[in-house]
Parts: C-alpha cells; sequence; structure tokens
C-alpha cells in the first residue's frame, strides 16, 4: 500500500471542543481586534460578538501533522489555503464536536511536494445543529512522490483585473503569534527562532490563520459594520510569509455578495485569490 493509499485512510480521532466567551476574546485579540475603534464588541463579554473566521479554529486538530504521526515532513509543511462556510451564526459559548478526513490529495511529484486538503464539519453536541464546514489545504514541500495519481489542484479564484474598490491598511501586533497561539496552533514554527531556521524562515513567522483572521477583520470592518453574522465564508491562498510586525495592505474588490482580496506586504504577494461571501 502506497503513503498515498495511507494518507486516504488516515484516522482522525473525533474532536471535542468547549469553548467560552474567554475563548472568543482570546481569538480576537490574535487576529488583531480592539486595535481600531469600533471593534470593543469583539472582546467585551457584555453583548460579545464573535468574528466568523473564529470557524477555524473551532474544534480544531491543531498540529496534527506533528502529532497525529501521519507520516508526513511536519517541519517542512505549511499552510498553503483555507476555506470555512458558516451554515449557522456561531455563538460565544458551546461544546462541539467534529472528525476531520483527508479528502484530497494533489501530488505533485518526487521533491516537487503535494497538496494534502483536510475537511471537518462542526456541530453543535448539543442540538446537533451543523454550524460552520472548514477545508484546510498544507502544502507538504518534503512529500511529494506518494504514490497516487499526480493531478493538478483545482483553479483558484481569481481577483478582477479592475482597480480595486477599497484599499486597507492593516497592522499585525509584534506579539501576534505569541497570542493567537493562545487559540490552539501551538507549532514551534510560530515561536522558536531555531525552528523556524530549520524551516528555511530567519524568524518565527506568524499564524497563517492569524493573517487569515486579520484579512476577515477587515472585511468585516468594510463592508459589514459590526454585524459579523453577514460573512458567511471565506477562502484564499498564502503565497508567502507573514512576521509579526509586518503591515498588510489589502486590495478589496466587491461585486454584490461577493468580496475579493489580495494582500500585500511591501511588494510581496502574501495572500491571493481571495473570496469573502458576504450574507445580504
Amino acid at each position: 500500500m502506497s503513503r498515498y493509499d495511507d494518507l486516504m485512510r488516515f484516522e482522525f480521532p473525533e474532536i471535542n471542543h468547549s469553548f467560552s466567551q474567554r475563548d472568543c476574546i482570546i481569538y480576537a485579540l490574535g487576529v488583531g481586534a480592539g486595535s481600531v475603534p469600533g471593534e470593543l464588541a469583539y472582546v467585551d463579554e457584555h453583548n460579545l460578538r464573535v468574528l466568523p473566521t473564529m470557524a477555524v479554529v473551532l474544534a480544531y486538530p491543531g498540529n496534527w501533522y506533528c502529532e497525529l504521526n501521519p507520516r508526513l515532513d511536519a517541519v517542512k509543511t505549511v499552510h498553503a489555503a483555507e476555506q470555512f462556510v458558516i451554515h449557522r451564526p456561531l455563538p460565544c459559548a458551546a461544546t462541539l464536536v467534529a472528525c476531520p478526513k483527508i479528502t484530497a490529495i494533489y501530488d505533485r511529484g518526487e521533491g516537487r511536494g503535494a497538496l494534502v486538503v483536510s475537511t471537518r464539519d462542526i456541530y453543535d453536541k448539543s442540538s446537533g445543529d451543523k454550524l460552520a464546514s472548514v477545508t484546510q489545504t498544507a502544502f507538504c514541500r518534503g512529500d511529494g512522490g506518494l504514490g497516487g495519481p499526480i493531478v493538478a489542484s483545482p483553479e483558484p479564484h481569481g481577483v478582477p483585473a479592475r482597480p480595486p474598490d477599497h484599499l486597507a491598511n492593516v497592522p499585525i501586533d509584534p506579539r501576534a503569534a505569541l497570542i493567537y497561539r493562545l487559540s490552539g496552533d501551538y507549532n514551534r514554527l510560530h515561536l522558536d527562532a531555531e525552528y523556524a531556521a530549520k524551516a528555511g524562515f530567519a524568524r518565527p513567522i506568524l499564524h497563517g490563520l492569524s493573517t487569515y483572521g486579520h484579512i476577515g477583520r477587515a472585511i468585516t470592518s468594510a463592508f459589514c459594520g459590526a454585524n459579523s453574522v453577514q460573512m458567511t465564508g471565506m477562502e484564499c491562498r498564502f503565497r508567502a510569509a507573514v512576521f509579526p510586525g509586518d503591515a498588510l495592505s489589502l486590495r478589496l474588490w466587491r461585486d454584490g455578495n461577493i468580496v475579493s482580496f489580495q494582500a500585500h506586504v511591501g511588494e510581496r504577494v502574501v495572500v491571493d485569490n481571495g473570496v469573502a461571501t458576504l450574507g445580504l
């Protein structure tokens, strides 16, 4: 049996996750909430609002590439893409259940790495309601040539060719990775300089999902105001590392209830092929 077959049959343990208002506030701080006027609702336990991007840390399997030993090179594995879809407004406290599974592998061949896609549907354990679906794509740089089919990954969403409809500057706190890790991703790539060097980075990088949350917060601020439940989904591809202390320059295009986006740090494109859906 090939490594491809082993991965497609890989079984995750069922995840039970209880979270509270405190966890919602910690998540919000980890994606920069509270740094601009109008965002107090995300960090105030009185009439607390939940950022829709928090879906990505709910019933989250964490650094499963390392901790669950799926025989992937965890040091050379980086976040490639992320998508969530909201089915019901996220509560600010609940017990959730999910069972992730690997749903696709796009193998680029020996020495070229592979994209490993995992998906989880997240349910409220008490009611059985499906709250959200989250799809995560990892670029396993050291794991090409897994023995399965060599197939191209799907074409990503293309951002419009016209000038953006809205620009936003999103500064990232130098401590952002230290705060964001409290939401469940304790990968030392985001903390330990020596570990980061082994992965080819000059210093610890920001979690891709923290960058993702910073962008989602900016889109919510630009187009939804304080009513965050209006964002019902978001996806993008991560193109380059973002570091704590960087500033994101966002380019946003709105077409009805669809917001396309791209993020730069200086001249570098760090997030591309972004699309968010607003529930108008």
